[in-house]
């Protein structure tokens, strides 16, 4: 079972550091990790996923909140939010291969942001299972480098 947490926790220095470190210390998993200041400048906001049974998802966010640098935990499932990651993927290409990464790109919305005679950069931001396939769809082709961020969510809008 898979976890969102959106924690806002105090903006200084060792919070980062402390948190993880209660994952560590307790055995827990992180599958992502984002960080981020919020529009205070005060707060930021880690958004962590997690995976583990029911007790190990309820233990994480107990943990949680026990923290001092910690403000506020916000629990949800991953149908319940809505999630991004952003992905920059380095490319080998030929005139061969050129218009099906120029096609997959179309298919994903993923853009061209550098170039050379030989290689390319392109960028997409989507959710985690889009960037996956990306990086799926593109291993026929040669990949030099991929660096992504973590997942960053919200719980979907309620009215």
């Amino acid at each position: 079972m898979k976890r969102i947490y959106s924690v806002l926790v105090e903006n200084r220095s060792g919070v980062l550091s402390k948190v993880a470190g209660l994952f560590a210390r307790r055995c827990f998993n992180i599958d992502s990790l984002a960080v981020g200041e919020t529009d205070d400048a005060n707060v930021s906001c880690m958004t962590i996923v997690s995976t583990g049974d029911e007790r190990t998802l309820e233990q994480i966010e107990k943990q949680l909140n026990k923290k001092i640098d910690v403000i506020k935990v916000k629990t949800f499932e991953e149908y319940d939010g809505v999630s991004r990651e952003l992905m920059l993927i380095k490319v080998k290409y030929n005139k061969s291969n050129r218009k099906d990464i120029l096609e997959l790109c179309d298919i994903l919305k993923a853009q061209i942001i550098d170039m050379s005679k030989t290689m390319m950069t392109l960028q997409i931001c989507d959710t985690p299972e889009k960037i996956q396939l990306m990086i799926q769809m593109l291993q026929s082709i040669s990949i030099v480098e991929v660096a992504r961020t973590g997942t960053l969510a919200l719980p979907k809008c309620k009215e």
